[in-house]
């Protein structure tokens, strides 16, 4: 059997800055997957990366922020016939919005409430059922 970390081929970051979660408008390029959906930070692997050092890497090139590496925790692992893909969350103060800066990749970016995310109809569907229930997840463990 594949390691996962091994073979992965991307890695996407749910960031909760404050109670608002980080979304990026994709490009409306019939060449891409999901052309103009919203989308989480994160991407392609290079190299021989790991999962963490790629999702890092792509938030920075996205929205250039540096995000610590001790704020990551691993949400969710989905296996495809093509690869696998890292999820992470992390969750930020409210003022790191005042640090985004916009990069040259997708159409733009804005702060979104999590529950309108997983109902939104351009939301990327896998992405919204993941976030749905990692949302479930933090949810049972406020009120435990």
């Amino acid at each position: 059997m594949n390691d996962p970390r091994e073979t992965f081929d991307g890695a996407k970051l749910m960031l909760f800055l404050g109670d608002d979660l980080v979304i990026l408008r994709r490009d409306d390029d019939p060449d891409i997957p999901w052309p103009g959906m919203l989308d989480l930070p994160g991407g392609g692997r290079e190299g021989r990366e790991t999962p963490e050092d790629c999702v890092l890497r792509e938030t920075m090139e996205e929205i250039g922020l540096a995000i610590p590496r001790e704020a990551l925790q691993l949400a969710h692992l989905r296996e495809e016939f093509d690869g696998s893909r890292f999820f992470f969350a992390a969750h930020l103060d409210a003022d790191w919005v005042e640090r985004i800066a916009f990069g040259n990749e997708g159409a733009g970016w804005m702060l979104m409430d999590p529950d309108s995310y997983t109902e939104h109809p351009e939301g990327i569907p896998h992405f919204r059922e993941i976030l749905r229930n990692y949302m479930a997840v933090l949810r049972r463990a406020a009120s435990a």
